[in-house]
This record gives structure tokens, sequence and C-alpha cells, in this order.
């Protein structure tokens, strides 16, 4: 019997104690974050679904279209060079050899075809002389014909030098583009990203449809934009010409201006999870992407619609079921209330009913014990 009575009065202690436990809790006051409800901007914006990429308009992996030893690298990694400027060279001694002898043909080539074409003309006043003492009675048939046919065989033979010269500006243009196979010269102005070799080692060409790696990675670095995934689902409302919004991690909490230059007109389907289409966006500015690096992480905001002067809360003050918990100053509790939104982004969401300006709600909804009737106690304002 004094078993059953200690059990007993174990039991209604441990109930008391927790219901005790229960009400201090359940008066105590929960610490909260609110928010102003005011007016200002509002836009709905589409963001990436993933991290985008910072890239060069111009970026140039160059290789050598012929295997050899290098034998002149005059550039370094970091360096600025210029358009047309040799970056890279393989051994061409006898590519040059080449070459020297196709301009020595050339330049004999050339005093032959003056030699034959000044003989041609002396042949040819001599055959109009011949022709005109043959009219006079003056010279025979046999040495007018015999003037005229030499004339000709003398023209002819000054237009075969012609021909020889031409000839041999060909070969120079051989030599030359096999001059030109043993060398990289960058396509245009930028800047050194990698060079992969050394003076003295041996590179081999890519063979088709084998990647390796490039000889020389030029970037231009004056023009740079994003290119990030957006999700099919709201690539339809996405046009050229759009207003956007960069973010990019390296520089935080700034945003940069820009625009959408370009919309893919595929989907990637390379997670079945979540395809996506690609966009490009340009900086407005070029002074923002100055002092930026190429391959950065990158996102994007593109601006479908706006609204100005509008009601809104901060986003994250949204309860599911467009709910908010509205706080009373006077009585230190706070109330369930349903809204109606319109524009939203991650930043704000525009409230269309359920609210009014100067109103306070609750910013930090992801504390314990919120509930509607709560009672509450601020930590800190925050507009």
């Amino acid at each position: 019997m004094r078993k059953f009575r200690f059990i007993a009065f174990i039991l209604i202690s441990v109930g008391l104690v927790a219901s005790l436990v229960y009400w201090l809790q359940r008066n105590k006051p929960i610490e909260v974050i609110i928010a102003v409800v005011e007016k200002g901007e509002i836009q709905r914006t589409v963001t990436n679904t993933r991290a985008g990429t910072l890239n060069a308009c111009r970026r140039a992996k160059l290789s050598p279209s012929l295997g050899g030893q290098i034998s002149r690298l005059p550039v370094r990694e970091g360096e600025t060079v210029k358009k047309g400027q040799v970056l890279f060279e393989i051994w061409n001694n006898d590519l040059l050899a080449q070459e020297t002898l196709a301009r020595s043909e050339l330049t004999a080539s050339k005093a032959l075809q003056q030699q034959a074409c000044i003989q041609s003309e002396l042949a040819a006043r001599e055959a109009r002389r011949m022709t005109e003492l043959l009219t006079r009675g003056l010279a025979s048939d046999e040495s007018a014909e015999k003037a005229v046919s030499q004339s000709r065989s003398s023209q002819a033979a000054c237009d075969a030098a012609v021909a020889t010269v031409s000839i041999s500006q060909a070969r120079i243009a051989v030599a030359q583009a096999a001059l030109e196979r043993s060398r990289l010269v960058a396509p245009f102005d930028g800047t050194i990203a990698e060079v992969n070799g050394e003076l003295g080692e041996y590179v081999t060409p890519s063979p088709v449809g084998v990647l390796i790696t490039p000889a020389i990675d030029i970037i231009d670095n004056s023009c740079l934009y994003v290119s990030s995934p957006i999700d099919e689902v709201d690539a339809p409302e996405i046009r050229a010409g759009m207003t956007a919004r960069i973010s990019l991690d390296a520089f935080a909490k700034k945003f940069f201006e820009g625009q959408v230059r370009r919309v893919a007109p595929y989907v990637l389907d390379k997670e079945k999870q979540a395809r996506t289409v690609d966009i490009e966006v340009i900086f407005l500015s070029d002074k923002d992407n100055r002092n930026m690096l190429p391959g950065y992480t990158a996102d994007v905001e593109v601006i479908i619609d706006s609204h100005s002067n509008s009601l809104r809360i901060p986003t994250e003050a949204l309860l599911e079921g467009n709910k908010v918990f509205v706080y009373d100053p006077d009585f230190d509790t706070i109330s369930e209330v349903s809204v109606t939104t319109g524009l939203s982004n991650w930043q704000y969401t525009e409230i269309l009913q359920g609210l009014e300006q100067g109103q306070q709600i609750i910013l930090s909804i992801d504390r314990d014990g919120l509930i509607d009737g709560a009672v509450v106690k601020l930590e800190a304002a925050k507009k």
C-alpha cells in the first residue's frame, strides 16, 4: 500500500513540475525582430537556378597546327599583348630557308621578265619598221614576215616571263603559309592567361576530335558578360534587352546594372530534374567590370515587372499560406493575419490587402514558440 502511495506521489510531483515549466515557458516573452510595413518600389524578378560565370567576350585557346620543338616563346602569363604579336613559334629553319629560296627565285624571275619584255619591245618596233618599209617597196615580203614572227615570239616570251613571276610569288605565299602554321599570333588585343610549354619542349598538334591542353590561352578582359542558367519555367518571360542586376561573390553586397544580351534558343537537359536555359547578361557600364576576372561566380536577377510606391514587406517575414505575424505594441503580443500579395522577389513582397503602412510585423519568424497570441519582446527594430 505504501508503495502505491509513493508511486502516486512521484507521478503527481512530476505532473506539477511539468505544468509549472509549461506555464513559465508559455508566459516567457519570445525575443523577436520586427519590420515596418512601408511603401517603395517592388519588382518581380527571375533569378538563376545555379551560379553563373563571368566570361570574357573574347577568349582564344590556341594550339599549333604542326608538331615540333618550341624555339621561341616571347610571352609570359599575365602579359598584355597586341593583335598580330607572335606568341609561340616552333623550330622552322627549314621553312625559313624555303621562303628565302622562293624570294630569290622571284628576284631571278623578275630579271628574266625584264629582259624578255625589253626584247619584245625591240622586236615589236622592228616589225613595225619592216612593215612600213614593205609598204614603200623598200623591203621584201620575207623580211617583213620574219620581223613580225620575231615580234610575236618575243611577246610570247615576255608573257611567259610574267607568268613565271606570278608562279614565284605564289611559291612565296606557300612558304609564308607554312611558316604561319609554325607560329601562334595574337588574334586580338588581350592578356595571356596561360602558357603550356617551355623552350626546347616538343609539342604535338591536336588530333581531330581530341581535345588537348592549349599552348596559349589569351583573354580580352575589356569586355565581360555573365552566362547564367535560368529554369525552363521562367525562361519564356525573358527577352533580350531586359534590365538585369548582376552580383558577384567577389564583390559582396554590391550590385551592377546589366542587360540581357542573349537567350539561348534551346533547353539544356544535362540535369533531368532541373532543365535550364542559358542567358547572357552584359554590364551597362564598362567601368563596372574593371578589376574583374573571368571565372568569377556571378548571379543575375532579370527584372520582369516593376511597381513604384507600393506597400511592401520583407519577403522573409511571409509565412506559408500568405500570412504574417502582426505585432501589437500595446500588449506585446502578436496576431496572425492573412494578406493578399502582388509582385515578389527575394527581398520584398508587395501587399495588396491585409496590412497598412506603419504596422509592425515579425521578421524573425523562425523563432520557437511563435503562434497566434504569443507574448513577445523586441530584440531589435529593422526597416
